[in-house]
């Protein structure tokens, strides 16, 4: 079932709040899941994502925010200040928006502000890990907001019908995650080769991937390895998903 507004709301704080400690202080070291980026530069890019989306959801824009409007870069002694107060703006326009209004997003299924609004719960959680990675210290996520943004993942960003085409891929069978700590399954698959990947609830098939639902999340972002009996059909899967 879909995250509430108000959970939505309240992760995306507790997680911007967890990611501005992780990142104080540590703002040199590199972020393993982006090479090119030290702390400083993850702090930067998800102050322009709120930004970004903040500016939509305020403005009710439908079209992406011109490219001359994105603000500079604060300087190194203001980033993570600067961070704070943008995720705090965020919180408080998603707070105040109609969930229903039409806006621009990147999902066609999906022209609305409540697509923001869940979708920066995932966005404040893995970035989240990764300024805890980086620092070396704990992460957690609830367990329901983990299992939502699972499912929110494969509902906006799998393989549509056109993808499929023009990668020339396709699914070899279903592919099966299993939350082993909530008991909770989804099933990725496709009617046929040509067809658009689809989800259901559940396990139809053989279990691909399983671990801790908070480990599925990490795992389908690149975050996190887990084992599994079918690597092709992983490979498969990651080839016809989109993490951007």
């Amino acid at each position: 079932m879909t995250l509430s507004t108000d959970a939505c709301l309240a992760a995306i704080a507790e997680h911007s709040t967890g990611f501005a400690a992780a990142v104080r202080d540590n703002l040199d070291a590199r972020v393993e899941h982006c090479p090119e980026w030290d702390v400083a530069d993850l702090v930067a890019h998800l102050t322009e994502v709120h930004w970004f989306w903040r500016t939509i959801a305020a403005e009710r824009l439908t079209a992406p925010p011109e490219e001359s409007r994105r603000p500079a870069r604060a300087d190194r002694s203001e980033l993570v200040a600067t961070f704070e107060r943008g995720a705090a703006e965020l919180v408080d326009v998603l707070g105040r928006a109609d969930q229903d209004a039409p806006v621009w997003t990147w999902f066609p299924g999906r022209q609305d502000i409540g697509f923001i609004t869940r979708h920066q719960v995932q966005e404040a959680a893995v970035h989240h890990w990764d300024a805890a990675n980086a620092a070396g210290t704990t992460w957690t996520v609830r367990p329901e907001v983990a299992a939502d943004a699972v499912e929110e993942f494969l509902s906006c960003s799998l393989a549509d019908a056109d993808d499929v085409a023009r990668l020339d891929r396709s699914l070899s069978g279903p592919l099966v995650l299993t939350a082993t700590d909530i008991d909770r399954s989804w099933t990725v698959s496709q009617t046929d080769p040509a067809a658009a990947l689809t989800w259901t609830p559940g396990a139809h098939g053989a279990v691909t991937v399983s671990g801790a639902v908070a480990d599925l999340l990490l795992w389908i972002y690149g975050r996190a390895t887990l084992p599994t009996g079918l690597p092709d059909r992983v490979a498969e899967f990651r080839a016809l998903s989109s993490t951007d």
